[in-house]
């Protein structure tokens, strides 16, 4: 443990910081440290994205206790700290419903984001665990893409000091929302890292890391924590034909009959947040100015690229 700096600023630097519960209770050594730099512009969001099990969580809350246990005058377990003060920490994790209220898992997690929202400030830390994954994948996704440019971009008129926005740690599986670090100042992306290989029988085997890393997951190996934890074999296979057949469609929202049965389809599937392709050509061409020629010519182009 080391004595924190504490500041005016609106620095968060933490280098190699451990969560102080899990690092004592482990063996002594076996924590892995891993260091955090935000500010209030740049940066000011971490995207966190990677595998379940690896870490995400234990991340986002070992950092909030450290900012905590510096502001209550608390030496911290790291080693070394920079913390500007923050006046609030906002925290959205894990999933709970409210029954006596009727409220679902979901209700209550939009709930306690809209306070987050309405509550921060400049001077905050907001703290995001897998905000949408209550509802389906393309609402999900839309939600947590809106949450994360309002906690960008909407404080600064009102709070001013030469700041964006709180500092914000926001964990997802929704790999689509890593490329908002292309578009907005001040979003990076993290990940926790994996280490891959073939194992015996040609088996993809992986083993956690638990290490922070630059840039976006490519994976979130769920169907190995699965089997991790100890689901049936051929249900793991059966798991992992279904995720090729769906890797494999196209962006419809709906598993065609090749993947019921388990077989892969050869279609591309149309991205998410970026114009296809096929539909940029289309609205380039004009068909008014186009002899037969042309057009068949066209046609035959656009065939192609499906």
């Amino acid at each position: 443990f080391v004595k924190p700096k504490v500041d005016f600023s609106h620095d968060l630097e933490i280098v190699e910081g451990r969560h102080p519960v899990l690092a004592a209770l482990l063996p002594s050594g076996t924590f892995v440290a891993n260091s955090l730099t935000l500010n209030a512009r740049d940066p000011q969001i971490l995207i966190l994205t990677g595998p379940n099990m690896a870490g995400k969580s234990t991340y986002l809350r070992q950092n909030a206790l450290i900012a905590l246990l510096a502001q209550i005058g608390s030496f911290v377990p790291a080693k070394s700290a920079r913390i500007g003060i923050v006046d609030k920490i906002l925290t959205r994790i894990g999933a709970q419903d409210a029954l006596a209220q009727g409220d679902s898992t979901f209700m209550v997690e939009m709930k306690e984001t809209s306070h987050i929202l309405r509550s921060a400030t400049v001077r905050s830390l907001v703290v995001l665990d897998e905000v949408g994954r209550g509802t389906s994948t393309f609402d999900g996704i839309s939600i947590a893409w809106a949450v994360l440019e309002h906690l960008h971009s909407s404080y600064e008129a009102k709070e001013g000091e030469g700041a964006r926005g709180p500092r914000t740690l926001f964990a997802t599986h929704y790999f689509e929302l890593t490329e908002l670090a292309k578009t907005l100042p001040g979003v990076v992306n993290g990940n926790v890292e994996v280490k891959e290989w073939s194992g015996a029988e040609g088996r993809t085997e992986v083993v956690f890391l638990h290490k922070i890393g630059e840039g976006p997951a490519d994976r979130s190996y769920g169907i190995h924590v699965a089997a991790l934890a100890g689901l049936p074999a051929q249900l793991i296979s059966r798991a992992q034909k279904i995720l090729s057949g769906l890797e494999n469609e196209s962006a419809s929202g709906r598993l065609s009959s090749s993947v019921v049965r388990g077989e892969a389809s050869a279609s591309p599937e149309l991205p998410l947040f970026e114009e296809n392709p096929v539909l940029r050509t289309l609205k380039l061409l004009n068909p008014e100015t186009m002899t037969p020629i042309e057009a068949l010519q066209a046609l035959n182009a656009l065939k192609k690229q499906i």
